[in-house]
């Protein structure tokens, strides 16, 4: 399915508040509602929004540390990956796991609740032999920017 811009639109919006109602959605866009709520449920089949969820600020739950941690594995066969994969999507802690380009394999966040929690996690996952080699940490001092919303009008202006 090929977006136009009326998609594009409904997603922003979307990413805007995904409580909008419907009729409030089709009169942003300049669309009735009927045709509005079509367009929502073809974006929702074709896998475009794949749920809805509340934003919580990290900063407001007390006591929290976040992480990086650039992770390294011994080996990079097919298995070793699907290995490491399985383990860490069952990790609560582990909010966001990206396969990256350049000197070291995976980029996990981790939203832990303080270093020694990090810590023993890291320590444990080590211990379970899933193939990691070498791991370093960057503690987050302070996050000015953060965003939940993906540039979808820039992105499709190309």
């Amino acid at each position: 399915m090929k977006l136009d811009k009326i998609d594009i639109r409904i997603l922003c919006e979307l990413q805007k508040n995904g409580r909008i109602s419907n009729v409030e959605l089709a009169e942003l866009i300049n669309l009735s509602p009927s045709p509005c709520l079509m367009r929502v449920k073809r974006l929702q089949t074709e896998g475009f929004i794949t749920g809805y969820s509340a934003q919580i600020d990290v900063s407001k739950l007390g006591r929290t540390l976040t992480v990086f941690a650039e992770i390294t594995l011994k080996n990079h066969r097919q298995i070793d990956f699907a290995r490491f994969l399985t383990t860490v999507e069952k990790i609560d802690s582990v909010v966001e796991c990206h396969l990256v380009s350049g000197g070291y394999d995976y980029l996990v966040k981790f939203i832990t609740a303080g270093i020694s929690e990090y810590q023993a996690l890291m320590e444990r996952l080590v211990e379970m032999d899933v193939g990691i080699d070498k791991y370093f940490s960057f503690v987050v001092l302070k996050s000015p920017i953060v965003k939940s919303h993906l540039p979808l009008e820039s992105i499709f202006s190309s």
